[in-house]
């Protein structure tokens, strides 16, 4: 389930955390289509809904989910605490620093980073 909310004037696809795992491209297609439907601009997707697949950079999977929200034009903000992945991987906590630096996809801790983020 996800609803639509708007930060700061911009519309934001909110999942549930208990909704259906992100595992493969068709779920990332059917997550982007959902909120375009729906008129969001970006979507908060909490990091618990992504296949551990998408932590391990080598499966390609992270890099294939940024780039198909970039494609739609479609902002990807991942919500929750990922360090136990980071923790193991310098390469992912780089891949996270490079997002985070950008306009396109965001790794924050919670909804609260979001709001400053879509603030400035």
């Amino acid at each position: 389930m996800a609803t639509l909310r708007t930060i700061h004037d911009v519309p934001v696809w909110m999942c549930d955390a208990d909704g259906a795992a992100i595992r493969g491209e068709a779920d990332v297609l059917d997550l982007i289509g959902d909120a375009g439907y729906h008129g969001a601009q970006w979507v908060a997707l909490p990091a618990e809904r992504l296949d551990e697949a998408f932590f391990r950079l080598r499966t390609r999977f992270a890099g294939d989910v940024v780039q198909k929200f970039a494609n739609y034009r479609m902002g990807l903000a991942v919500i929750g605490d990922i360090s136990r992945y980071t923790a193991d991987s310098s390469a992912l906590r780089d891949f996270v620093r490079e997002c985070d630096r950008g306009r396109q996809t965001w790794f924050l801790a919670d909804l609260g980073e979001l709001e400053e983020r879509l603030r400035a």
